[in-house]
């Protein structure tokens, strides 16, 4: 590789400085705050169910997004169409990096389900970002590898030929993605987080579907949260595979509109050349993968190119998820806070048609997301002060309120499975009994956390503090080191 390519690539800040910010995206963002203002104002002016305004909007909103994700995933019901290969015959390079920062525990057990595929990559490389525990070892002794220099790619491995070794200096996921881009040679890279076990036939699917679609830039597949075998852990194993179901069913409806931004990093796929042709991974940013679709769709419609993201059903990975209250939290703060920067950086974006419904639908409905744990916090604090003070004339209402929400949350929540499992084969942990239960608690539970991790998020953005943080890795295997069943 270039030295000089190498470093001017890195140094480069993929992201361009952003314009003046649009009226319409005042007008979009600052609506969104001044109307939680006046409901907000509403619980202290009127009776009834007009004083709990700001939650009545909360589930409006909700409940538009579900109603539009139903509607939306109805084809999964249909048969699947056959593939449509895109007539050059020619099969597509895939290559994958695993970015690792003191992975050593589950390093293995992701490059046994890498080199275990039944459609094996063409390049497997180790992006080792300034490892300091047993990782270099392994990768000598287990996997026959020879150290190379900082900054340089391996040979082949000696057992395993398709597997390299690139030694950095610890500087983040982003820069070792990038380092790793400017090494490898495939057509394809997906990129795997070292805490995530793909499916023996995920690597197949994803190299079909970039060789079938050329216009295919970025796709992520279908990810399996996995918790520790801890009370606690079971609980937010329960409650996170119920929201990715959720979360991956919504891709597929954004997809359906050419809307599609938020993939997975821990298991995503893109188009080499693209990547590179627009700057390769953000360093700056919290969530890289989550920037750069934003920055491949500008890159398209700059450039009039009909590129394309997807959510891929057939391809599927387990990936280690945060185990306890404090670990979530960290989780969502660094997702929000990043969310937030992208939000912030892209605002030009919102609400322009050129974007089509990404322009127009999909960014206005993130714009509102900024604020949406401020509306969710502010009606659960709304909801205990009458409790507290026994307003029954205010509750009462508010009560039928949530009672329908929780019915429909039910209806979508067993309907979401279902649907889930037909779209990726009926290869799933979830099941209805669960779903039910998980439909009644989650609002009162779970949701009030996920916003308290997002307020933490907007905390992190304004002050400038969000970092990755640390991760502790207690779910794909167990204490000694054998993978989970």
């Amino acid at each position: 590789m270039n030295n000089s390519l190498h470093s001017a690539f890195l140094a480069a800040s993929p992201r361009l400085s952003p314009p003046a910010t649009p009226l319409r995206s005042w007008l979009i963002h600052g609506g969104v705050l001044v109307l939680w203002g006046l409901l907000f104002a509403m619980a202290f002016r009127v009776g009834n169910v007009g004083a709990w305004s700001v939650g009545v909007a909360y589930v409006l909103y909700d409940t538009v997004l579900l109603l539009f994700v139903g509607w939306m995933t109805l084809p999964i019901l249909r048969p699947r169409p056959p593939s449509q290969p895109d007539g050059t015959g020619r099969r597509t390079t895939l290559g994958v990096i695993v970015a690792s920062h003191n992975e050593c525990a589950v390093l293995p057990v992701t490059l046994a389900a890498l080199l275990g595929q039944t459609d094996v990559p063409d390049r497997i490389v180790i992006a080792d970002d300034g490892s300091s525990d047993g990782t270099a070892e392994l990768l000598t002794t287990r996997y026959g590898l020879v150290a190379p220099a900082l900054g340089e790619l391996s040979a082949a491995s000696a057992t395993h030929p398709a597997l390299y070794w690139l030694r950095l200096p610890h500087g983040g996921k982003a820069v070792a993605l990038n380092a790793a881009i400017q090494c490898i040679d495939t057509d394809t890279v997906l990129t795997v987080d070292g805490d995530t076990l793909l499916d023996s036939k995920a690597i197949g699917a994803v190299r079909q579907a970039f060789s079938d679609e050329p216009d295919l830039v970025a796709a992520t597949g279908v990810i399996t949260p996995v918790c520790s075998r801890t009370l606690a852990g079971r609980c937010f194993q329960w409650f996170q595979t119920y929201e990715y179901i959720r979360n991956f069913l919504s891709r597929y409806a954004w997809m359906r509109v050419n809307g599609l931004l938020l993939i997975s990093g821990a298991f995503a796929g893109f188009r080499t050349d693209a990547v590179r042709a627009v700057g390769g991974f953000d360093t700056d940013c919290l969530v890289e993968d989550y920037e750069l679709i934003h920055r491949l769709h500008r890159h398209a419609q700059a450039h009039g190119l009909p590129w394309t993201v997807r959510v891929l059903g057939d391809a599927q990975a387990h990936t280690d998820a945060p185990s306890s209250t404090g670990a979530f939290l960290r989780q969502r703060r660094r997702w929000f806070g990043g969310f937030l920067q992208t939000q912030y950086w892209y605002r030009a974006m919102v609400g322009d048609r050129r974007y089509g419904w990404l322009g127009i639908a999909m960014l206005p409905v993130k714009a509102i997301d900024t604020l949406q744990p401020l509306y969710g916090l502010a009606a659960f604090g709304l909801l205990l002060m009458y409790l507290v003070r026994g307003n029954f004339g205010v509750l009462a209402p508010v009560a039928g309120v949530i009672g329908a929400k929780i019915v429909l949350d039910l209806v979508f929540h067993l309907w979401s499975v279902f649907l889930y499992r037909r779209w990726i084969g009926q290869r799933s942990e979830a099941n209805m009994a669960q779903a039910f239960l998980a439909a009644l608690v989650e609002p009162f539970t779970f949701q009030i956390l996920r916003h308290t991790g997002a307020a933490w998020g907007w905390w992190s953005f304004l002050t400038g503090r969000g970092t990755w943080g640390r991760q502790t890795r207690v779910g794909l295997v167990d204490a000694d080191g054998v993978r989970r069943s």
